[in-house]
């Protein structure tokens, strides 16, 4: 899939101007304890995005090289009827249906083509949640301590509409660790934790996240080799759904270099050289969202399209322990983080049933706050 030329940032008149990398967070393993000047929020799903307006010129910068603003046409009007004539503002963007969030839909607003794009924008319109201010029309904030900044950004965003909400905030540790169980009903992943005294530091994991983790035993179904050579890069993860079918449900990486090699060898009884053979071998000519309700592994990445999603395939037959933050649909969200082999369970109890479920919750009573 060819992604179309991103058109070269607008030239501002703004204290502070794009590019800008967000400030970052480190994740913990708990909330860190209030010592007076901690401030916790929910931690949104969605994409990262720092919102850039000057007049009618809007810029919605991304993580990465690649400028939301040509994806989002319905988030530039908004942004000009919802925000002040000239700011800097951080934030989400997200996309809720009913009253949670949905991540797969949202990814899919990545389109290559304009008509698309339209199409999306209308059936799937998104909402920016704003965490943070960086500049006024006059000030750059990016050095005053958060405190400062959520002051003035609440005051910014008192008569906001529906599509630039303001995300809650509470210096109670306690309301916060509530907040970390009831919220991922309406799929939130988390708690960010932000020192009151900080100032903004671009690219800098300065700040904490503590993000839900669970344990799942999945059938490994294949891997796909790393960057750097025939070594093992990602074990692809199955699960079995009452019909029978194994489902791609995501991905463990993170090893370290030896380990990759060695998994070469323990995984090589179990390679498949006839495609025909494997629960996915219509992968290549299915779409990435999967084949009559079978979710299979891309052909291509949405994000990159020169990135190789081949796989070398591997007998249904070895099951691991992973570690997962929550759900995203039938799918794990993030990258699991592999725990152990499971030699004691066979492929067939890897189903979905096994899976916690979330209470939901009201996203409508989260952004009320």
């Amino acid at each position: 899939m060819k992604l179309p030329v991103e058109p070269e940032i607008p030239d501002l008149d703004l204290p502070v101007v794009p590019p800008i990398a967000p400030m970052l967070a480190k994740a913990v393993k708990g909330l860190p304890k209030q010592d007076g000047t901690l401030y916790y929020e929910p931690k949104w799903d969605g994409f990262r995005c720092i919102v850039f307006r000057d007049g009618d010129e809007v810029f919605l910068g991304s993580r990465n090289e690649r400028p939301f603003t040509r994806y989002f046409p319905e988030l530039v009007e908004a942004v000009r009827r919802e925000l002040p004539p000239k700011c800097v503002v951080d934030g989400e963007i997200v996309l809720i249906r009913g009253q949670s969030l949905d991540f797969d839909a949202l990814q899919q607003r990545i389109h290559p083509a304009q008509s698309r794009v339209r199409l999306l924008a209308e059936n799937t319109p998104a909402s920016f949640v704003a965490f943070d201010l960086l500049a006024t029309a006059t000030e750059d904030l990016m050095e005053a301590p958060f405190s400062e900044r959520r002051a003035r950004l609440e005051e910014m965003l008192a008569g906001a509409g529906r599509s630039v909400r303001l995300t809650p905030v509470t210096q109670d540790e306690g309301r916060a660790a509530e907040w970390f169980d009831a919220f991922e009903g309406a799929g939130l992943d988390g708690i960010v934790v932000k020192p009151g005294d900080q100032p903004y530091v671009p690219d800098k994991r300065v700040m904490f996240k503590v993000k839900h983790e669970r344990t799942a035993d999945c059938v490994v179904a294949g891997y796909r080799e790393h960057k750097s050579g025939p070594v093992v890069g990602s074990l692809l993860l199955g699960l079995y759904s009452p019909d029978g079918r194994l489902h791609h449900v995501g991905v463990a990486a993170s090893f370290p270099m030896k380990r990759r090699e060695e998994l070469v060898e323990e995984l090589a009884p179990y390679r498949l050289e006839d495609l025909s053979e494997h629960p996915w071998g219509h992968w290549a000519e299915a779409a990435a969202g999967g084949a009559e309700g079978q979710r299979l592994p891309g052909a291509v990445s949405r994000w990159n399209a020169k990135k190789d999603l081949s796989f070398i395939p591997l007998r249904p037959e070895r099951v691991v322990e992973v570690a997962y933050d929550h759900m995203e649909g039938d799918r794990f969200r993030h990258t699991a983080q592999f725990r152990r082999w499971r030699p004691d369970r066979t492929p067939a109890s890897c189903t979905y049933e096994q899976l916690e479920r979330p209470v939901s919750y009201d996203l409508d009573k989260i952004l009320a706050r």
